[in-house]
């Protein structure tokens, strides 16, 4: 058995390698990014090797369902389809002070509490435990289940794992762990990869084995353009990837996932950060409206403000979306949004101007989502236009009424999914009218519901309904 050792370089964003240094990345194009690391393989002077494993035919295996466990944040249970899958390894991210650590103890407990075997291994890379019990004494955690360990050295993790047999292994983060295997510094694309992809191994033998619901949870840093950081190899390792969004000067945090094997991407959990931690919101279309909304007041009535029923996986969520348009004294008008694609925008300004002669190209214009949440479907173009087109001339909308629908490039209003539970999250908080798509209000839809819907086929037929022009 001998060993042999290369050098290669590595880049710190994509995970490409190169034999020679170069100054910018052939593969994300980024500068200064590659890095050297030094790769040691050991080869074994053997001709044959034993096969561990043989192909089994497709009909003869019997499929199991994974074993599922509730946490006990209903938000967070419903994020991942219903709890926590055994075996399986979470990846959190979220920009620094967004509350991932308050959200991974706030786990840690509810869990330990299930059951009086339930064991949890906190792994810290970045704080030492006393920091971290003062961070758990803050949110009202004092739990005998919990064991704390700062720990940066891989090897040693994974004999805790081993002999604490806990149900749950949280580590914060992995880009603190290194494997002395490795000859990288902690954070590379080297460490990060194999010390992801050794305690996923860990964590299913574990659960298989032993016969014990173990799971991780793994907090990764994220980048300056919010993405994880290290290799995107980091989130195909993984079963679930969850990213923590919302502003951590303001009180609202949105938990989204982008990856799961067990259940859908497409639902959301929204929490509110108080003095004892994060609390599941139960009505989220509360939070997203202005105080005049929840009072319908229209003797406040403000050009520009639209209400938009949105749907973020299977739950309604009511969005207030705001539209500003001013005279631009810049030779190229400002385009500026939070919440909405900005390539979006400008293909429903140039709908505006073709098909309800509205035209904004000297003005500079600015969209807002209430809450920070980012709009993602189509069904909110309809609510959208009518936002800049209030505001462009002026007239407001009543408070009381409820906007959606999808819009083509020929101006005609598509039909979106989910009409009946729009509807119903609308009646429930108490809108008068709804105006949509044509097709989307059939007979079946609307019946026996405490609403007025208005469907219209075009954006002019909206525009003019609501007397914009």
């Amino acid at each position: 058995m001998t060993k042999k050792s290369k050098t290669v370089f590595v880049c710190q964003s994509c995970g490409a390698e190169s034999i020679k240094w170069l100054g910018q990345c052939p593969a994300c194009q980024g500068w200064g990014t590659l890095v050297e690391e030094i790769r040691t393989k050991t080869q074994e002077h053997k001709t044959t090797k034993t096969l561990k494993n043989q192909p089994v035919i497709l009909s003869q295996i019997t499929a199991t369902e994974k074993l599922r466990y509730t946490t006990g944040i209903k938000e967070l249970d419903q994020v991942l389809g219903g709890g926590i899958v055994t075996g399986s390894v979470i990846l959190i991210g979220g920009e620094p002070g967004i509350g991932k650590t308050t959200l991974t103890l706030q786990i840690a407990n509810a869990i330990s509490q299930l059951s009086k075997t339930n064991k949890v291994l906190y792994i810290t890379g970045e704080e030492s435990i006393e920091q971290v019990k003062l961070h758990a004494e803050r949110l009202g955690i004092s739990n005998d289940k919990i064991y704390l360990l700062a720990e940066n050295e891989l090897e040693s993790i994974l004999s805790h794992i081993h002999s604490i047999r806990p149900i749950l292994v949280v580590i914060d983060s992995i880009q603190t762990i290194y494997s002395s295997n490795l000859a990288s510094a902690p954070g590379s694309v080297a460490q990060v990869r194999e010390c992801t992809a050794e305690i996923m191994r860990v964590i299913k033998k574990e659960a298989i084995e032993t016969n014990l619901k173990t799971s991780a949870i793994i907090i990764g840093h994220i980048t300056k353009i919010g993405a994880i950081a290290g290799p995107k190899t980091l989130e195909h390792i993984v079963d679930v990837v969850l990213y923590f969004e919302g502003d951590k000067f303001q009180q609202y945090r949105i938990l989204r996932a982008t990856k799961n094997r067990f259940g859908s991407t497409q639902e959301i959990g929204v929490f509110e950060m108080t003095e004892q931690g994060l609390s599941g919101v139960e009505s989220p279309s509360l939070l997203f409206l202005s105080l005049s909304r929840h009072k319908f007041d229209n003797s406040k009535k403000i050009a520009g403000s639209v209400v938009i029923p949105t749907i973020e996986g299977s739950r309604p969520i009511l969005l207030e979306v705001q539209a500003l348009t001013a005279p631009s004294y810049y030779s190229f008008p400002q385009r500026i949004t939070t919440g909405l694609d900005l390539r979006r925008l400008a293909m429903l300004l140039c709908i505006l101007e073709r098909y309800c002669g509205i035209n904004v190209g000297n003005h500079d214009v600015f969209i807002n989502t209430s809450g920070g949440i980012k709009i993602s479907e189509p069904g909110a173009d309809l609510g959208v236009m009518v936002a800049i087109a209030s505001t462009y001339k002026n007239k407001p909308i009543a408070s009381n009424i409820a906007i959606v629908g999808e819009v083509s490039l020929s101006g005609e209003i598509r039909p979106v999914v989910q009409m009946k539970s729009r509807i119903n999250e609308c009646a429930r908080m108490g809108f008068n009218q709804i105006i949509g798509p044509a097709y989307s209000f059939m007979k079946d839809v609307t019946d026996k519901i405490s609403i007025e819907t208005i469907g219209v086929n075009t954006v002019r037929d909206a525009l003019e309904v609501l007397g914009i022009i």
